[in-house]
């Protein structure tokens, strides 16, 4: 099993897709899409994933992305 992000469709409102299509040809990474990761109070201010179970938010999709990266890099 790879690196695991969890995204809130919800959320795709800030334009995480993004996120999905950057990573899910990639098979260090396993992308799982739920109706609700139990964030809320959150997801309707700023793009989030969960990397591995930890929260993780930007303020838009490319620093989402940098940041998921830069926090795998460091896990390595």
């Amino acid at each position: 099993m790879g690196q695991l992000i969890e995204l809130c469709t919800h959320n795709y409102q800030f334009g995480t897709e993004k996120v999905v299509k950057k990573f899910e040809q990639n098979p260090k990474y396993d992308i799982v899409e739920n109706n609700c990761l139990g964030h809320c109070e959150k997801c309707g201010t700023n793009p989030y994933v969960l990397l591995n179970g930890e929260y993780i938010e930007a303020t838009d999709p490319d620093e989402l992305i940098a940041k998921i990266e830069e926090k795998v890099e460091k896990s390595i």
